[in-house]
């Protein structure tokens, strides 16, 4: 390369060499570098015109070492391996991370890990690296997606101070895993936006009944009840919106609700989500951080406990603002709060009905086959938020069970995963859906072989063409012995007869001969 100093004092040379190698190739010299064209006139001035290293040197005016470097040395074009370094990438941790995103995109935001989620099952998993470590490669995962969409919009919003014993409410839809199938949770959250705890509540709908008893379930693990609760417009608790120049209409049962608790129901304007703000995230929060991916639950009542003890831990953290535990800040607000009152609220709706001829009602829009209904011009469905029970009109209950709705669940997709699994084999033990399987089959694709492990993939596949994953647990080794048949039958032309077959079927005649 030709020095500074160079530059300036031959610049008579410069002037020369521009003749030769064009005024270009001076523009690529004053940044520190060599054009192509000057490269490939040392090249010829070497090998076609026979000069020494020195004579290039003088006849150019450049470095001797840039000449020797140029004339003699091979220029040959080389690929930029870029090897990413650390233990996300040198270690399995990367690939458990990015088989994870990956099988997240397939879903939906609000179903997806977060980062922090990750990281918590990273540890579970003995991982020895930071929290920071795994943001940093998911941000570059996430960089490296064609279908990446950047947020523009304004993330600012204005804080808002929030007196001690006020407390906002609302339904949430999460999904948890029961007896092999998706089981649809409407979990009733509440927050006290002063101290930032919160409670949930899992139930199997949003009618009255449910929305009531999800209040009174959360008031009995608070202890108390707030002073004011925020809620939106909800069709268990309010008959017309909040409008210009008129205040909301709550229901009978509702307001029965509320002044039996004694505290001040507050309704929302219309669309106007951002003002129980607090409990929207929320919602969010224990969705992402306790609910997601789906748990594997017994019941209901297996689920509020784990939404409990999850959310008791919580409020061990430190506020986000007031840098002081949670914990301290709802014993604080305590003080603003009401005291609960011995005598339980019973959670009900009376509805009266008519079975039709064949003694059917309906519940839930589901038809009910009801003993001897059909007897009586008039039947009392009882409805709790669990069970229901009809009652004649003498008293006599003639039918008790629970309600439709608490047997209402989804196949989980497992053609679509299996299949999917079959392009990634080895996200199959720290899949998402793999705490789904049942025992025995995750035992069967707990194979370490690689190949073997997809050979079982694709029966499961063909067998679920027939039966259901419930079904292939339950007769697990009587369909693998028949798979194992089949494989063991040799492979013949489909109308080959068997003859020894046939002539057995035929009986001697008296004469000796063969009567068919």
């Amino acid at each position: 390369m030709h020095c500074a100093k160079a530059q300036k004092k031959d610049l008579p040379v410069f002037q020369n060499l521009s003749t030769v190698i064009g005024v270009e190739s001076i523009r690529w010299r004053l940044k520190g570098m060599l054009a192509m064209s000057e490269v490939n006139c040392i090249k010829v001035l070497r090998n076609q015109k026979s000069l020494s290293i020195n004579a290039i040197h003088k006849t150019l005016g450049i470095n001797w070492r840039t000449a020797k470097k140029y004339a003699d040395g091979e220029d040959l074009p080389k690929e930029k391996a870029v090897k990413k370094e650390g233990m996300m990438h040198e270690e399995q941790w990367g690939e458990i991370v990015a088989d994870w995103l990956w099988e997240d995109e397939k879903l939906k935001k609000k179903q997806r890990r977060t980062n922090k989620k990750m990281f918590q099952d990273l540890k579970a998993m003995e991982f020895p690296g930071s929290y920071r470590t795994v943001c940093y490669f998911i941000k570059e995962w996430r960089e490296g997606r064609e279908d990446l969409e950047e947020e523009t919009r304004d993330k600012n919003a204005e804080r808002l101070e929030h007196p001690p014993g006020e407390a906002q409410l609302d339904f949430g839809l999460m999904e948890a895993v029961k007896e092999g199938k998706y089981m649809d949770v409407h979990a009733l959250v509440l927050s006290l936006p002063f101290s930032n705890a919160a409670y949930a509540i899992p139930l199997p709908g949003e009618n009255q009944e449910c929305f009531l008893q999800g209040m009174k379930m959360i008031f009995n693990q608070l202890g108390e009840v707030p002073r004011k609760i925020r809620i939106d417009n909800l069709k268990a608790a309010v008959i017309r919106p909040r409008g210009r120049h008129e205040e909301a209409v709550f229901t009978d049962e509702f307001l029965r609700f509320a002044n039996h608790y004694g505290f001040e129901p507050q309704a929302c304007n219309p669309a106007a989500g951002y003002e129980k703000g607090n409990v929207e995230n929320k919602v969010g929060y224990v969705r992402y951080n306790f609910i997601t991916p789906a748990p594997v639950i017994e019941n209901l009542d297996h689920l509020t406990d784990l939404l409990k003890e999850h959310l008791e831990k919580d409020r061990e953290r430190i506020h986000y603002k007031k840098q002081v535990p949670i914990k301290e800040l709802l014993e604080e607000e305590s003080q603003y709060l009401l005291a609960l009152l011995e005598e339980e609220y019973s959670v009900f709706k009376e509805e009266k009905t008519k079975a039709n001829k064949y003694g059917e009602i309906l519940v839930d829009q589901v038809g009910i086959y009801i003993p001897k209904g059909a007897n009586f011009s008039q039947l009392s469905v009882i409805k709790y938020w669990d069970r229901f029970k009809v009652v004649s009109p003498h008293g006599e209950i003639l039918y008790d069970d629970f309600r439709p709705y608490m047997h209402r669940n989804r196949k989980i997709p497992w053609d679509g995963i299996l299949r999917a699994w079959l392009s990634k084999p080895r996200a199959v033990p720290y899949s998402r859906f793999a705490p789904y399987l049942p025992g025995r089959i995750r035992e069967y694709l707990a194979i370490t072989d690689l190949a073997i492990r997809k050979e079982r993939m694709r029966w499961l596949i063909a067998t679920l063409v027939l039966h259901d994953m419930e079904e292939i647990s339950e007769r697990f080794y009587e369909l693998l012995s028949e798979q194992t048949l089949e494989m063991k039958e040799p492979a013949g032309h489909p109308f080959d007869v068997d003859w020894s077959i046939y002539d057995q079927l035929q009986s001697p005649s008296p004469a000796g001969g063969v009567t068919e």
